[in-house]
């Protein structure tokens, strides 16, 4: 033994270090043994694609980044598979996320946010026209490489054009609240280019601004904000810069600015280039259904578990009286028969919680899909205590819980709603303002 590490090797690749972990997959440095080119190696482990049912999510996005190839788009080279994992080969991105950028440096000149803003577009243009929305763009999944160039990263919530139902909308609710369209939150259906376009306009304000248009630390006071369109653009911008934005943050879908518009602008078309690439031929994609298809993944879909009914923003903001949302998650809401509070942990992990709290509480509990009822085995003032409750989706990382008294006396529904808080307070999810006021 000469002490020397050993290297890991997949396929013709040196693996190497660790450079980004997320919930499903773990991304590595690793090497061409045969070129010496650098690349990321996406790791992905197979027991945990089964367990989350992420299998037809983690196939899409590997079927749509194979299907782009354009220089502002992070290409992927190659998928493999072994027994327990699945390995993406992605191009190696050195300079960092724009979103750091801004972070570090602040607001950028007019001139270097257009020519990213320029690359943005012309990356989306690009992958609408193979049928490709992307669904979550935001600063944070915009790479620089080397040469300071714009990259688009992550298709992991994007729509290839098959998923667009007889309507021609797409109905999926998804992506990160800050730049998500208020039509994709109005859950009725949305054309995915327009919504992608609302999520460039975000990103330009937020270039020239230094800050994001719309920002709360209140979910749905945000979504209200998104829904009218509240923002005010900056007063060191440009007219003709305020002018393309508020196009852009169109609330209407219908008559918000395309890219054909955008591509004529008089501020977007100063110092423009267009990119310059060969078109490549038509993509196979046989060798990821192959990988896919080995581990039976595909068929996890006939096996998919019911999800928690979905609820989207403006339906939970219906619940409160006059829209004044501070009292509708409000624990102390007096001597209600029905208690709300929201939470961003995810629904299984929620309903297994009131499960762990309401046991040893003497409540007998039953469980189908994301609907439980629970009762009290001990009799009280009014009989037993039965306490249902139910668990909705308004996003994907953010749901609503409803707990209702159906039968019993109400001020032992409080009570028990009072332990059962305590017992759940690291799923409760909690505003800013609410951690202040524990300081």
């Amino acid at each position: 033994m000469n002490g020397q590490k050993i290297k890991r090797r997949v396929g013709k690749y040196d693996v190497g270090r660790t450079i980004g972990e997320g919930t499903f997959s773990k991304v590595k440095f690793a090497r061409n043994s045969q070129t010496g080119e650098p690349v990321a190696l996406k790791i992905l482990d197979k027991e945990k694609v089964l367990k989350y049912m992420m299998a037809e999510q983690i196939q899409r996005e590997i079927a749509t980044m194979k299907l782009i190839k354009h220089p502002n788009v992070v290409q992927l080279y190659e998928v493999m598979g072994s027994k327990t994992k699945i390995y993406i080969i992605l191009e190696f991105v050195t300079g960092g996320e724009l979103f750091d950028k801004i972070l570090n440096n602040g607001r950028m000149s007019e001139k270097e946010g257009r020519r990213y803003f320029q690359q943005l577009i012309n990356a989306v243009d690009y992958c609408h026209s193979r049928g490709v929305y992307h669904r979550d763009l935001k600063l944070e999944n915009l790479l620089l490489d080397d040469s300071g160039n714009l990259k688009i990263s992550d298709f992991g919530l994007s729509a290839l054009s098959q998923q667009i139902r007889d309507d021609g909308l797409l109905h999926t609710t998804c992506g990160t609240p800050n730049y998500v369209a208020p039509e994709v939150l109005n859950d009725v259906g949305y054309d995915g280019a327009a919504a992608d376009l609302w999520s460039c306009g975000v990103i330009l304000f937020a270039l020239l601004a230094g800050y994001l248009p719309f920002d709360d630390s209140n979910v749905l006071n945000l979504y209200k904000k998104i829904s009218a369109a509240e923002f005010t653009c900056p007063p060191w911008l440009s007219f003709s810069a305020r002018k393309l934005i508020t196009k852009i943050l169109d609330p209407n879908p219908m008559t918000r600015i395309t890219v054909p518009e955008i591509l004529r602008d008089e501020w977007f078309k100063k110092d423009y280039k267009p990119p310059v690439f060969e078109e490549t031929k038509e993509t196979n994609i046989d060798d990821v259904e192959a990988v896919f298809k080995d581990y039976e993944v595909l068929n996890v879909r006939e096996k998919k578990e019911e999800q928690p009914t979905p609820m989207n923003a403006f339906e939970l903001i219906s619940l409160s009286k006059g829209l004044n949302l501070e009292n509708l998650f409000d624990i102390d809401q007096g001597f209600k028969r029905e208690i709300r509070f929201t939470s961003k942990c995810p629904a299984k992990e929620i309903i297994n919680k009131i499960e762990e709290a309401a046991k040893p509480l003497g409540f007998d509990v039953q469980k189908k899909n994301f609907k439980m009822k629970l009762e009290n085995l001990k009799a009280g003032r009014k009989g037993n205590l039965n306490v249902a409750t139910e668990i909705f989706q308004v996003a994907p990382s953010f749901h609503m819980v409803k707990v209702h008294k159906e039968k019993g006396d109400t001020l032992e529904f409080l009570k028990f709603y009072n332990k059962l808080s305590t017992c759940l307070e690291d799923v409760v999810w909690k505003t800013e303002d609410d951690v202040e006021d524990t300081k």
